[in-house]
């Protein structure tokens, strides 16, 4: 099994009613800002692990299990929605982050988010521009634009959705041996070797008891993230966000081109580099050999690209 060569800490933090877990790497400095990590859809902070050791740097590094993923429990919803992660980062911040210098403002931070996590850093650096001091987003692309004619049948879908999940048709599967999650990540991802899926597997899940007393391994992730978004996705709102971000700005690319995987003609890269025209300072770097788990598959190049960035 892989060796983490820096292993981490957890804590659990207080937020908006929750009971956050955050896992910890380095101690704080006084002279430089904290490295924020978030993760994507279905992951959880450690999956950062591999990216950690790959620094160079002996940063302080704050890694929060989104609600409802990881060891941070969901309160009991049944769906979930995007401004919820952007109120959590912000408790986050505020608890780990705290004031600057002049003991008034936030002390801003570095930022980077992967997939989903990269939607919500880029977001959350539109409305609170101050508190990002540089901005790095891996394989967050947003969605495909919507036509307001849709909303209806959006709505009606989540509501059908949501019966789906309290009649128990969301639930995720488990598995009977960990290396039955280990498979399943590697199926997912052909990259990923057999040590990072059998350490990844460890911390993605968890052994829980069952109606009839039997014990499997479950990931740890919330089936109500199944759930689809009631509001259809604004493009105009999204540029807006964009259009207020003050921090320089990298997006990072992987060379197999998910968007064309998971909507072909529907959403393009091209479509997407266009939205990133309103981002007022953004550099855009592709990662050769990397699908979107980039940060599983080129850990060492991920990390290299975020630390020549924050320089």
């Amino acid at each position: 099994m892989y060796q983490a060569l820096r292993p981490s800490r957890s804590e659990f933090v207080p937020v908006r009613n929750l009971n956050y877990h955050v896992r910890l790497w380095g101690q704080p400095s006084g002279e430089r800002p904290p490295l924020v990590l978030v993760h994507g859809w279905m992951d959880v902070a450690a999956s950062w692990q591999f990216v950690v050791d790959a620094l160079k740097d002996d940063r302080f590094i704050i890694a929060p299990d989104w609600r409802g993923f990881g060891l941070t429990d969901g309160g009991g919803a049944d769906n979930y929605w995007l401004p919820d992660y952007l109120a959590d980062l912000e408790w986050l911040l505020d608890h780990y982050a705290g004031e600057g210098q002049d003991g008034e403002s936030p002390r801003p931070v570095d930022l980077v988010g992967h997939s989903m996590g990269g939607n919500v850093a880029m977001h959350y650096a539109g409305v609170r521009p101050a508190r990002i001091r540089r901005l790095v987003n891996l394989e967050g692309f947003g969605m495909p634009a919507r036509q307001p004619d849709e909303a209806p049948a959006r709505y009606g879908q989540w509501i059908e959705e949501l019966k789906g999940l309290h009649r128990g048709e969301k639930a995720l599967a488990g598995y009977s041996v960990v290396d039955g999650v280990a498979r399943r990540l590697m199926k997912t991802n052909p990259r990923l070797t057999q040590d990072k899926a059998d350490w990844l597997a460890s911390h993605w899940s968890a052994q829980q008891a069952q109606p009839d007393g039997s014990l499997r391994w479950q990931i740890l992730g919330e089936a109500a993230h199944k759930i689809v978004n009631a509001n259809i996705f604004r493009v105009d709102e999204t540029l807006a966000l964009y259009a207020r971000i003050t921090a320089p700005t990298l997006m990072v690319e992987a060379s197999d081109d998910s968007l064309h995987g998971w909507w072909k003609a529907r959403y393009t890269l091209d479509e997407f580099h266009e939205r990133l025209t309103s981002v007022p300072s953004v550099r855009i770097e592709r990662l050769d050999d990397a699908g979107h788990m980039l940060h599983h598959d080129q850990p060492q190049r991920v990390a290299q690209l975020i630390e020549d960035f924050l320089a």
